[in-house]
């Protein structure tokens, strides 16, 4: 195992709109070099809505990166790095599902892909919805549906549901909440 581990050099290699990429000389052991990716990420948050009748709902939309589309839980990009998860969660949720919620509590914070990339994301579970207006931002075409738990957790194992974030927040919750 590494016991000493120093960057060198950091270089953007990209600034992107979502992203800056950028490529790590690292040292390690003071006898070998290694180039790491490293992407930079300035956050997200992400919530988990609940309706009074205790469904969850979902955001279904188009992935780019994927090719197709996803059943996810409403979630985006915080405004700048110091944002709190909680007002971004909030914001999200109205954007994405016409509703919004003055109960946001707290359910997970989730590092996607420690390997190469800093993004946290803030899960948040929101209670007490309140009809509102959904404000997409122009790019996003967005559909918004109500599942059960169990609904939900069958598209999980069936594959229907891979994205990490959402599988993540749903089983948290339903240990957390329902079991």
């Amino acid at each position: 195992m590494s016991e000493h581990i120093k960057r060198l050099k950091r270089e953007l290699k990209f600034r992107g709109t979502i992203i800056d990429f950028y490529q790590d000389t690292m040292e390690i052991n003071g006898d070998h070099t290694a180039v790491w990716d490293f992407i930079k990420h300035k956050g997200a948050a992400a919530v988990v809505p609940v309706t009074e009748d205790g469904k969850i709902l979902m955001v279904r939309q188009y992935r780019n990166a994927l090719d197709r589309y996803t059943l996810e839980i409403p979630a985006g990009a915080l405004d700048k790095e110091d944002e709190p998860g909680r007002e971004c969660a909030s914001r999200e949720l109205e954007e994405e599902t016409g509703f919004c919620s003055e109960n946001l509590e707290w359910l997970i914070t989730l590092r996607t892909t420690v390997a190469f990339c800093n993004e946290r994301i803030e899960v948040y579970v929101a209670k007490n919805l309140m009809p509102s207006k959904q404000h997409l931002d122009e790019d996003e075409f967005i559909d918004v549906q109500p599942y059960t738990l169990d609904e939900l957790k069958e598209k999980i194992f069936l594959g229907e549901i891979e994205d990490g974030k959402t599988v993540a927040s749903l089983m948290a919750y339903a240990v957390k909440y329902k079991e």
